[in-house]
C-alpha cells in the first residue's frame, strides 16, 4: 500500500524547469524546444497523476473489500453470539425451575424434619416405657407361675394328707 510519492517530485521539478528555462542550463534556447519539453513534462506529470489515481483506486478497492469481509465476519460473530445466548437460555430456565423446586421442597422438608425428630424422641420414650412394662409383666407372670405352682404343690400335699387320713379311717 505504499504510494509512489517519489515519482511526483521529479514531475514537479520538470514543471518548475519548464517554467524557469534558466534552470535547464541552456541559457535561453529556442522556444520550440522549451514548449516540447513543457509538453513532455506535462505528459509525464499527467501520467504520474493517472498512475497515482489508479493506485488510489486499487487501495480504495482493497479497503472496501476488507470492509466487506469485516462486515461479514461481524455478522457471523453476532449470529454465533446470538446462538450461544439461545443455547444457554433454555438451560438457564431449566436450572432456575429446578432451583425453585429445590427451594420449595427444602421449605417443606424443614417442618417434616422437626416433626420426624420430635416423633423419634416420642417413639424412643414410648419404646422405653413399653420395654419397662414388658419387663414388669414378665416378672409378674413369673411370680404368678411360682405362686400357682406353690399353691398346686400345697394343695396336692393337703390332698395327700387328707387322702391318708381317709385311708386310715377305713
Amino acid at each position: 500500500m505504499q504510494m509512489q510519492g517519489g515519482g511526483v517530485e521529479p514531475a514537479m521539478q520538470m514543471v518548475l524547469r519548464v517554467k524557469h528555462p534558466s534552470s535547464l542550463g541552456s541559457g535561453g534556447g529556442d522556444e520550440e524546444d522549451g514548449e516540447g519539453s513543457s509538453r513532455s513534462a506535462l505528459s509525464v506529470f499527467k501520467a504520474k497523476e493517472e498512475q497515482i489515481e489508479r493506485r488510489k483506486m486499487e487501495v480504495r478497492e482493497k479497503v472496501f473489500a476488507h470492509l466487506g469481509r469485516v462486515e461479514e465476519e461481524s455478522k457471523r460473530l453476532a449470529f454465533i453470539r446470538q446462538e450461544l445466548e439461545g443455547m444457554a437460555d433454555p438451560t438457564r430456565k431449566e436450572v432456575e425451575s429446578i432451583r425453585k423446586r429445590i427451594d420449595t421442597v427444602n421449605r417443606q422438608l424443614k417442618p417434616l424434619s422437626k416433626s420426624c425428630v420430635k416423633k423419634e424422641k416420642e417413639y424412643k420414650e414410648v419404646l422405653e416405657a413399653y420395654n419397662e412394662k414388658s419387663k414388669e409383666k414378665a416378672l409378674l407372670v413369673n411370680r404368678l407361675i411360682e405362686l400357682v405352682s406353690e399353691s398346686e404343690r400345697m394343695r396336692m400335699k393337703k390332698l395327700e394328707e387328707l387322702n391318708k387320713t381317709v385311708d386310715s379311717l377305713y
